[in-house]
């Protein structure tokens, strides 16, 4: 992480840290939806899985507020 980057290089990377981090949801959310029509056995991985989509999720709407400033505001 010693390489200097231009601005273009850091917003390619954090719309790749964008794509990856909705990719990553999207696959927990399917894991939870899965896990959650299973038995009661499931219940932790279940809850997991839905952190994990939580986390994500969040990570998302953060490197949106990145990437469009203001857009994603929420009133208050």
């Amino acid at each position: 992480m010693t390489d200097v980057v231009d601005s273009d290089e850091l917003l390619r990377r954090i719309q790749r840290a964008r794509a990856c981090a909705a990719q990553e949801e999207r696959a927990w959310r399917a894991r939870g939806e899965r896990l959650g029509r299973g038995d009661a056995g499931d219940a932790g991985e279940a809850r997991d899985a839905e952190i994990r989509t939580v986390a994500y999720g969040v990570v998302l709407r953060v490197l949106d507020e990145i990437l469009t400033p203001g857009k994603h505001a929420t009133p208050g």
